[in-house]
């Protein structure tokens, strides 16, 4: 028997929310979706995740929502962490970060571990995500063999570095945070489904999420700018992961670009 997995990449603000809303239920259906899994962290105005956001998501049958480092950038934010279990922040920060790690979620096929893991390479220098998934795995593991990571990463060594280290401990790592969907999804050679970055689910006419003008002027001129939220050209970015829930192992993956990019003008 096999669990479906359907993971939302990185979602970024209204124009991200709306995709989700528009596009989902019907993802939901093609895909015979067991599990929804979603990346939260900006979806609150691009930064933060808030019991607003987590309302519409899990009427919309997310069953889990992921985080990163923006994960804490607004207060309500951090309130909805402290009372919903559901929603995750990465593991590895250090010990007494309130908010859960991980989270053990019931499907009709069987339970799912989901993992939250965030890089160090570019990145706050955290405690270690090899080590610390080494132990959330070995306490996962207790409960069921199927378990998908959400690996908050810059690096993408880092990530291929960590895929390999967990082939076979896990049933697929996804990387996210670059907002930049990558086109190497495979499954590894122990069993492991992986993808380097998830991509974006937002605003593409922008610098990762973020109104081109101001993303530039930070460039240009190496100061602080005021983030804005993009508004156009919105697509949906995720994957598709099936899992045999007997070993654990992956069978299937499929990246998800909704509606697809005009790669050629007429």
């Amino acid at each position: 028997m096999n669990i479906n997995i359907l993971f939302i990449g990185d979602i970024v603000g209204k124009p991200g929310m709306d995709m989700v809303q528009t596009w989902l239920p019907s993802l939901e259906k093609k895909y015979r979706a067991d599990i929804i899994i979603a990346n939260g962290e900006n979806a609150s105005d691009g930064k933060g995740f808030t019991n607003k956001e987590s309302k519409i998501l899990f009427d919309l049958n997310v069953s889990v929502v992921t985080g990163g480092n923006h994960t804490w950038d607004k207060q309500q934010s951090q309130d909805l962490l402290r009372s919903e279990s559901r929603a995750l922040r990465p593991l590895n920060y250090p010990r007494g970060t309130y908010g859960n790690g991980f989270y053990i979620a019931n499907t009709t096929k069987g339970k799912v571990g989901v993992l939250n893991l965030q890089g160090r390479a570019f990145m706050s220098p955290i405690d270690c995500p090899f080590r610390s998934a080494e132990w959330a795995i070995s306490r996962i593991a207790q409960e069921t063999k199927v378990i998908f990571v959400d690996f908050h990463a810059e690096a993408t060594a880092e990530k291929l570095a960590l895929v390999n280290f967990l082939d076979g401990k896990i049933s697929a790592l996804v990387g996210t945070h670059t907002h930049i969907q990558t086109a190497d999804e495979r499954i590894m050679p122990k069993g492991t489904a992986y993808i380097t970055d998830s991509g974006m689910t937002g605003p593409y006419d922008s610098v990762i999420g973020m109104k081109t003008d101001a993303a530039i002027n930070r460039f240009l001129f190496q100061t602080p700018q005021k983030y804005l939220t993009a508004t156009e050209d919105s697509h949906l970015c995720g994957v598709f992961v099936k899992v045999d829930n007997e070993t654990g192992k992956a069978v299937e993956i499929e990246r998800i670009i909704l509606p697809e990019f005009d790669r050629k003008v007429e």
